[in-house]
Parts: structure tokens; C-alpha cells; sequence
């Protein structure tokens, strides 16, 4: 059985203990039974894949594939995978390059079956990169199952100094933030954007967010997320925003589930059969 990652309250709290167990629990996850397995049998295969039908035939190395870039639902869809992969990401015709989530662009460059002669699962220590994303990516999925938002952040802090540092303009960067729904979904939290936010228009909503960011963060620039002081400033307004919108929505069920009851009192005491 996969160790079960520990959990100890909720928001900020639990984000300051999970964070002083980081290194304990993610060892002692990567070390359980199904994903050693897991990682050992692509680690020792993946050097033997040629193509990416090659790939998707195999559903124990498309699961680590997958499941390192955050896509383990489309495990099923293996055609679609297989054209992701073998369109590649240089042709700006490439179906990784038309789909609004970034991950599939992120999946077809590291593979490079659509890119390059001789693709990347070649290298060396091809296998030991992709397993130490899946080992890490595996852990947020487990802790999302007990508490979601903590995914979140943990994804934050993995994904935005990457993104931070890459060669992209600012605004390309943001792009790929609103392209990429995890990393969408903390700096939307963050930043407070409202739910009427995702219907705007694509460039109302880089300037938006670049509006915000530069109020509250300082500066729009996503190179200061380079700094884990930074970064961490971002998923503690996320986690604080989220436990005060989950308070209200208690508080308001609660309000409403009162409201029922008074009214449900009021019609029994004005029944009929009560008025003798």
C-alpha cells in the first residue's frame, strides 16, 4: 500500500508542518512498493523506446510519462498522447502548441519524438529525470487527496521558479501560468480575480493579472518568482485567501441550514393539526 502522506490541520498551518516533514515524507513515499516498482521498471525500459507508439503501448512507462507531467487522467487517451508526442513542439502547427494547456508542450519537449532524429528517452539519465518528476508530482496528487489547495501550493513552489527563470518575455510567461490550470489556480487565489475572471477576453486577463500582481506582489514581473521568498509570500496569500473563502461557505450553510430549520419550526407550529 502507497504511504499516505500525513496531514495535520488545514491552510497555513498544516502548508508550515507539511513543509518541516517535506524531506521524511517524500522519502518514505518514493520508497513504497507501487511507485518503486513503478519507477524502477521505467527507469530500466524507457532507454528501449523508440517512437511514441512505442510509448503508448506500454502502460506502465506511459503511467510514470504521464503521471511526471501532472497528466495522469489522460492515461486513457492514447491516441490523443500519441499525437502530442509525435507532433513535437518546434512546428508551430504542433498540436502540443494549439491546446490552452501548457502541460502537453511541456510532455512533447521533454520526449522530443516529434523534434529530433533521435529522441530524448535515448539520453542516459533520461529515465532518472522523468522518475524524479513523477515521485514529486505523485506526492502533491496524494496530498490533494486530503486536502486539494495544499497540492496547489506544493506545485506552486515546484513550477514557478522553473517558469520564473525561463528565457520566455513576462508577458508569454503569464500565458503560460493562465495555460497551465494548477499554476492558474494559485495565482487566480492569490491575487483574488473573480469567478466572472475566465470569461474576459484573453488579453484583458494578462492585463488584469499583471494589474494585480503589481498592487499586491510588487511588481508583474514573473522573475521575481525566481526568489523562494517570493514564491512563498504568493502561497500564503493563496492558502489564507482559500481558508477565508472556506469559512464563508460554512458559515453560509450553516446560515442556510438554520433558515430551513427556523422555517420548518415556523410551518409545524402554524399547522392545522396543531391549532386543536
Amino acid at each position: 500500500m502507497t504511504f499516505q502522506p500525513v496531514i495535520a490541520g488545514s491552510g497555513l498551518a498544516a502548508w508550515t508542518l507539511l513543509n518541516r516533514t517535506l524531506d521524511t515524507q517524500s522519502t518514505v513515499f518514493a520508497a513504497s512498493p507501487e511507485i518503486s516498482r513503478d519507477t524502477d521498471y521505467f527507469e530500466a525500459m524507457i532507454g528501449s523506446i523508440d517512437t511514441a507508439e512505442d510509448l503508448v503501448k506500454d502502460r506502465r512507462l506511459l503511467r510514470v510519462a504521464l503521471g511526471a507531467f501532472g497528466l495522469q487522467d489522460d492515461i486513457n487517451n492514447s491516441y490523443f498522447i500519441k499525437r502530442v508526442l509525435e507532433e513535437g513542439s518546434l512546428d508551430e502547427d504542433a498540436l502540443a502548441n494549439k491546446l490552452t494547456d501548457s502541460r502537453y508542450k511541456d510532455l512533447a519537449q521533454a520526449f522530443g519524438f516529434g523534434d529530433f532524429d533521435t529522441p530524448r528517452s535515448k539520453i542516459s539519465d533520461f529515465g532518472q529525470k522523468i522518475t524524479d518528476k513523477f515521485r514529486r508530482q505523485q506526492f502533491e496528487v496524494a496530498v490533494g487527496e486530503q486536502d486539494d489547495s495544499l497540492r496547489l501550493a506544493m506545485n506552486a513552489e515546484r513550477s514557478l521558479p522553473e517558469l520564473a527563470e525561463s528565457g520566455s518575455s513576462n508577458r508569454t510567461k503569464w500565458l503560460r501560468i493562465m495555460g497551465n490550470p494548477p499554476l492558474r489556480s494559485v495565482m487566480e487565489g492569490a491575487l483574488g480575480m473573480p469567478e466572472s475572471f475566465s470569461q474576459l477576453d484573453l488579453d484583458r486577463q494578462v492585463d488584469l493579472f499583471m494589474e494585480r500582481a503589481t498592487r499586491q506582489m510588487g511588481s508583474d514581473d514573473i522573475a521575481q518568482f525566481s526568489d523562494p521568498e517570493m514564491v512563498e509570500k504568493l502561497v500564503q496569500r493563496f492558502l489564507l485567501r482559500n481558508q477565508v473563502e472556506e469559512f464563508r461557505a460554512a458559515n453560509s450553510a450553516s446560515g442556510a441550514v438554520s433558515m430551513l430549520e427556523s422555517a420548518a419550526q415556523f410551518a409545524k407550529s402554524r399547522s392545522p393539526l396543531r391549532r386543536g
